[in-house]
């Protein structure tokens, strides 16, 4: 089950980086704006689900808890992505221009603490994983 939480682990990784992709996308799209982010919306709930089900097989698994917890980070993260989206955007339409700005910058900063945490998580998972070494025999 270590093994099978890895490649999860693995994977979300592989997903945070795509996520970035379709942001970075978006933003130099031709496209109007919600349409231009479109692949970004839908990848961010799937980043928001995963863990969940990451965090089933890790208890399924007996996983550490500390590791459950941090993959429990990731969703809250995401809830907090999607909040600050919202504040920037509503911000954004009010003629708010400098401060939506900055509050999308958080956004920013909210992706990269998800990539960071995904790394650890990721770390952590492959460390489990790696079979431990048999005690010598003794003399």
């Amino acid at each position: 089950m270590r093994k099978v939480f890895a490649a999860l682990a693995g994977l979300l990784v592989l997903l945070v980086v795509a996520q970035f992709f379709f942001a970075a996308s978006g933003g130099f799209s031709t496209r109007p704006g919600e349409e231009a982010y479109r692949g970004h919306h839908a990848l961010g709930y799937v980043i928001f689900l995963w863990p969940i089900v990451m965090m089933i097989v890790a208890a399924i698994g007996r996983m550490p808890g500390r590791l459950i917890g941090l993959t429990a980070v990731i969703p809250a993260l995401t809830a907090f992505q999607v909040v600050v989206a919202k504040v920037a955007i509503g911000m954004s339409d009010s003629g708010s221009g400098t401060a939506s700005e900055i509050v999308f910058g958080l956004h920013g900063i909210g992706g990269l603490l998800t990539g960071v945490f995904a790394g650890l998580i990721l770390r952590q998972a492959r460390a489990l994983a790696r079979p431990t070494p048999a005690p010598a025999p003794a003399a």
